[in-house]
């Protein structure tokens, strides 16, 4: 209740002081957590819970998306994403030559993966079934939930009692964990209005479920036959190679997930050795590789496509183009660059160095479980968004969605009621 009472609060607020997209948004979510509030006051146990969760999740989510989705012209974004979608259809890269780039929507500031979005629409798909926003939904809730299920099954403190209507107890969290997490504004809002952020966040979240150890690999908690040392090894072995394919599925979407790769690096080496580290590191290059292979092939065989994408996805991004993006924010390294040439040049100096801090942090004191990466991840995202010459406030989605992770999946299960 406290936490849906948050909830209700920020969306009231929002509906107050924001406009256009984000005020239809905020009056919906008002309403979902409201009801949900209500349910959870006066249909006390599991069940309620379950309702209140799913109430939330209709209206603060659903609603807005499709509401948003039918009756608003599409957003930027979503157009960049179709372009880039017929682009790789007939061209074999999603990126526009440079003797078409005119203007700052001709760049396409993310990486070959979020170019799967678009192609339902040039396959001719209509309405929704064609809206890259939809499909950008369901490729957040699907990793999410993934990684909920995954994280909460290895948790040895979730009992494997039966409950009352016939579940499993850790599973029934994990269902209410990714309502929560998807009705949250930090995911909930992200997805009405469609940005391109949390299937990033989602794939990152399940690297991190992917390389928790299960609770029988842990020596604190032995259970007959799967504590052996082979048992320990192949746990390794499949964390590590799962979370790289994971991470370099996010690391293909966006280059905000880039830094997950030598936070997970640091971890696994220091946790399981420098070769579960390297198994990580090479399952993440080979994903890396043969996404964009797959998605944007004329990048590794033409030195002007190759050339295309590292102009629009990392050259754009640091504000180091030629047109740049009319986003603005009041956080410190944009201000710096409305000081011109030298603040740009500040906040990006700003941002290598502290870069080279994490890196440093990383080698000095790594993080040696998965609790510890998310934190030091979620800092170091924090500080970069704050010190980068073109971010967002939208971008805190990463460190507000890494703490919510931690929250929902270090909650036992004796901490939500029983049916009544």
């Amino acid at each position: 209740m406290a936490v849906y009472a948050a909830f209700c609060a920020y969306a009231t607020m929002a509906a107050a002081v924001s406009g256009g997209r984000d005020r239809l948004w905020a009056i919906w979510a008002a309403c979902g957590y409201a009801a949900a509030l209500a349910m959870l006051w006066l249909w006390r146990g599991r069940r309620g819970v379950i309702a209140a969760v799913g109430v939330s999740v209709a209206l603060a989510v659903l609603a807005p998306l499709l509401w948003l989705s039918v009756g608003y012209p599409l957003e930027d974004g979503m157009n960049v994403i179709d372009r880039a979608a017929s682009l790789l259809v007939h061209h074999g890269s999603p990126y526009l030559p440079a003797a078409q780039v005119t203007s700052w929507i001709s760049y396409n500031p993310y990486l070959p993966v979020m170019t799967l979005f678009g192609l339902p629409h040039v396959a001719g798909l209509g309405v929704l079934a064609g809206n890259a926003g939809v499909w950008i939904a369901i490729g957040t809730v699907i990793p999410l939930a993934a990684a909920f299920w995954i994280a909460m099954a290895r948790d040895g403190r979730r009992p494997e009692r039966v409950s009352r209507d016939g579940g499993r107890t850790w599973r029934q969290d994990a269902l209410l964990a990714t309502g929560v997490a998807v009705a949250s504004p930090v995911i909930g809002l992200n997805l009405a209005v469609i940005t391109t952020d949390p299937p990033v966040l989602a794939l990152i979240l399940l690297a991190l479920a992917l390389a928790t150890h299960p609770a029988a690999t842990q020596p604190s908690s032995p259970q007959p036959g799967n504590t052996g040392p082979a048992a320990v090894i192949s746990a390794r072995a499949t964390g590590a190679l799962g979370a790289g394919i994971a991470i370099g599925a996010a690391c293909d979407l966006k280059s905000t997930a880039w830094l997950a790769v030598p936070v997970l690096f640091a971890m696994f080496a220091a946790r399981d050795g420098a070769r579960a580290a390297w198994r990580f590191a090479a399952s993440a290059a080979v994903t890396v590789f043969v996404l964009i292979a797959a998605l944007a092939p004329a990048a590794l065989t033409s030195p002007a496509a190759a050339n295309a994408l590292i102009r629009d996805s990392v050259l754009f991004p640091l504000g180091l183009t030629h047109y740049k993006t009319p986003a603005e924010s009041l956080l410190p390294g944009h201000l710096l660059t409305t000081l011109g040439t030298a603040g740009h040049v500040i906040s990006v100096g700003l941002l290598l160095a502290a870069v080279l801090g994490i890196a440093v942090s990383l080698v000095v004191r790594p993080p040696r479980d998965v609790p510890a990466a998310a934190w030091r991840l979620a800092i170091g995202l924090s500080l970069m968004f704050l010190l980068g010459p073109q971010v967002r406030f939208g971008y805190f989605l990463y460190p507000l969605g890494l703490v919510g992770y931690l929250a929902l999946t270090q909650t036992t299960a004796s901490d939500i009621p029983e049916l009544t």
